[in-house]
């Protein structure tokens, strides 16, 4: 049995997964600062419900055995959208706000940090209840 078999151990490695995704996104956004018509991009929210598993995910997945079968879309672990309404966009059509990228950045490390801290609090734990030190 591994630890990814435990619910709480397996939300927590999606969400830090989410926020090392988040910290690419957020990264690139910063390094195109200058790059006209650039528009800055976040990772959608993790909801705690798209977390559970869901019926479909234990049934049998659809496979094209004939390459006339219509073709199913390759979907990315994380979806990113466009923000709605930037605050400011420089003449050149840049919508990277370094205040705001930076911010964000800042809460993704400590909920980073949080979340690790979590994972190392639970492990130590169910090492205590294995009487294991």
């Amino acid at each position: 049995m591994s630890l990814q078999d435990i619910p709480l151990f397996s939300a927590l490695t999606e969400r830090m997964k989410w926020l090392t995704a988040r910290q690419k996104v957020l990264s690139q956004n910063i390094a195109n600062a200058d790059t006209p018509g650039y528009e800055a991009k976040d990772l959608k929210p993790q909801k705690f419900k798209d977390m559970l598993p869901r019926p479909e995910e234990s049934t049998v997945q659809m496979a094209s055995t004939n390459s006339k079968h219509i073709q199913l879309e390759s979907k990315s672990e994380f979806n990113t959208k466009k923000n709605k309404t930037p605050y400011e966009i420089s003449p050149t059509g840049n919508e990277v706000v370094l205040e705001e990228q930076m911010t964000h950045l800042a809460n993704t490390q400590l909920e980073y940090q949080m979340t690790t801290s979590l994972y190392k609090k639970h492990l130590t734990m169910l090492k205590t209840a294995l009487g294991r030190q």
